[in-house]
């Protein structure tokens, strides 16, 4: 059975998702951050239009459940900027939540990522999970678990919020070793915090997709590395894995702000790609990697 691509709006063939950002927010907030929250439809608007009039097509948003990802909006949204949206299921670090909702939905976490996935009045396209720094913590090997149960009901793509780049290792280690999730269903998250290409060349090699934020603002002291790691991957043979976003997770970091938002993934950082790394692997980052790392052959439980 072939793959499709579940957005917002119903599930599409993967050549037809287009440019892609791989990893943004148009909606998320946190108790952690309070302030932060990026929670306004116009402006969440204003973004994909500014994305779309450069050749966007797609977007990915994985603000996971419980955290203001305001799905019922992003019909009308993909609609009116033409933009296609795939959301997000999935649950965060444990700081992100009430700590007596995280206790009542503790036990259910699967059905709850299952439902999302194939029942839901929007359905999401994928399972968004997180690690602790240089480890994982017991809330994320739970969350995991449950992410690899709902994988394995479904064929989602999971992806994975790497805290400060760091722990790739364990994650797949417990993903796809102890829960026997295949590695190209895996979405390392954030790799571009934690510029050690020698562990992104370990991730890419056990097979999982690499995802690169930026640039963004908490990038700013490793953006200089991005186009290194990705001609390191590359040069490696692992061009076909990797995935590029914006990740905008506040309003100053959004185009109209202070930036640089989702625009400028075309507008200033895949011209250096072209130009640098060459068409061939700015094509595959941006349209064709996408269209395979979120594709799943779905199915219901």
């Amino acid at each position: 059975m072939r793959g499709m691509i579940r957005t917002v709006l119903g599930d599409i063939a993967p050549e037809e998702l287009g440019v892609c950002d791989a990893h943004d927010h148009l909606f998320i907030g946190s108790p952690a951050l309070p302030g932060q929250e990026l929670d306004d439809p116009e402006a969440a608007l204003a973004e994909l239009k500014a994305f779309a009039a450069l050749g966007g097509r797609a977007v990915v948003q994985w603000t996971p459940w419980g955290m203001g990802s305001r799905t019922e909006r992003l019909p009308a949204l993909s609609r009116q900027s033409g933009v296609r949206i795939v959301s997000a299921t999935g649950m965060h670090q444990a700081k992100h939540y009430d700590p007596a909702e995280l206790e009542r939905r503790h036990g259910g976490l699967a059905d709850l990522f299952i439902h999302e996935l194939t029942d839901a009045p929007v359905k999401a396209g994928m399972i968004k999970v997180a690690g602790a720094y240089h480890r994982l913590d017991d809330h994320a090997r739970h969350v995991m678990t449950a992410a690899a149960e709902a994988h394995h009901a479904t064929d989602a793509p999971i992806g994975v919020h790497l805290e400060a780049g760091t722990a790739a290792l364990d994650v797949l280690d417990l993903l796809c070793g102890t829960h026997e999730v295949a590695p190209h269903r895996v979405i390392l998250g954030h790799l571009h915090r934690f510029p050690d290409t020698r562990i992104h060349r370990q991730a890419a090699e056990a097979g999982a997709f690499l995802a690169f934020d930026g640039p963004s603002r908490v990038n700013h002291g490793t953006d200089w590395r991005l186009l290194d790691s990705l001609s390191a991957l590359a040069d490696a043979g692992h061009a076909q894995q990797i995935l590029l976003g914006a990740d905008t997770v506040t309003p100053s970091a959004r185009s109209d702000a202070d930036g640089p938002g989702m625009p400028f993934l075309l507008s200033g950082l895949r011209p250096r790609i072209e130009r640098e790394l060459g068409l061939d692997l700015a094509t595959a980052i941006f349209v064709g990697n996408p269209a395979r790392a979120f594709a799943a052959r779905w199915r219901r439980p």
